[in-house]
């Protein structure tokens, strides 16, 4: 999953693209270097970040359908979004094909019926209270144990909306601490007792570069060596913003692994 960020604030600086020609450029990149499929974002959920209304926000994504669409007519596109409105007007009127939450519906109670008209593909991610307040809320008893928890009860809510084609994300860096996040990756394999597929994204986030005091133009590595991590551990999905390390990552575990009949890689 390529990240393509139509904004001007989000924490990693290579990921901002505005104008159609750079988000053109960008998706069909990386496309041609292997993502599957592209994200495309319009608020930033960095601690911060400009608070944008949902019209700007759809607005910003309009003008990114339209670049990809340009170069990529059939790439299959989900939206970044935790606004219910704001998903159904990027499916209905904008084609995208999936929603990717960030809130896993916390942020927006009418994202659960939202997704269930719309019967698209939905990644729900864990995380606690906002962005502005998630990392004020890192007190676990049991990391582990706590994210599975919250994520089943927000599996079972959107359930019993008649949502079931959920793919799942342990939300490394939403609500967790450093430490936090490197126990969730050691667990990682946990999350499989939801039977669904799991996504990881690490790409250049904190937890990586802070550990090595850099920067997020300096993770590079340290997020090719998560996602490896992740991908032995049965990630069906990474979200990146460097498609084609995280390709031959894929490549290179496939090769190694194609024996492992519990490896499940797209």
């Amino acid at each position: 999953m390529g990240i393509i960020n139509v904004t001007p604030d989000s924490f990693y600086s290579g990921s901002r693209t505005q104008s159609h020609d750079d988000i053109a450029l960008k998706a069909k990149k990386m496309l041609d270097e292997g993502a599957d499929w592209l994200d495309l974002g319009a608020y930033s959920t960095r601690p911060g970040a400009d608070d944008v209304t949902p019209a700007e926000e759809i607005e910003r994504l309009r003008t990114g359908m339209r670049a990809i669409r340009s170069v990529a007519p059939d790439a299959i596109v989900s939206i970044d979004t935790f606004r219910a409105d704001v998903a159904l007007q990027a499916v209905e009127e904008l084609g995208a094909d999936m929603i990717n939450d960030i809130s896993g519906g916390l942020l927006d109670d009418d994202m659960p019926s939202t997704i269930a008209k719309l019967k698209v593909p939905y990644v729900l991610m864990h995380t606690r209270g906002t962005p502005a307040t998630m990392q004020q809320l890192t007190d676990y008893r049991d990391v582990t144990g706590d994210v599975l928890a919250e994520l089943a009860r927000r599996i079972d809510i959107f359930g019993m909306a008649g949502v079931n084609d959920i793919i799942v994300d342990p939300g490394f860096g939403f609500a967790k601490t450093v430490e936090q996040n490197y126990r969730l990756l050691r667990d990682l394999e946990a999350f499989h007792v939801f039977e669904r597929p799991l996504l990881v994204g690490v790409s250049r986030k904190s937890m990586i570069y802070r550990t090595f005091g850099a920067t997020p133009d300096e993770a590079l590595n340290g997020t090719t060596v998560i996602n490896t991590i992740a991908l032995m551990a049965g990630a069906s999905v990474l979200r990146v913003h460097d498609a084609k390390e995280a390709a031959e990552a894929v490549k290179i575990v496939e090769l190694t692994y194609n024996d492992k009949t519990w490896l499940h890689l797209e």
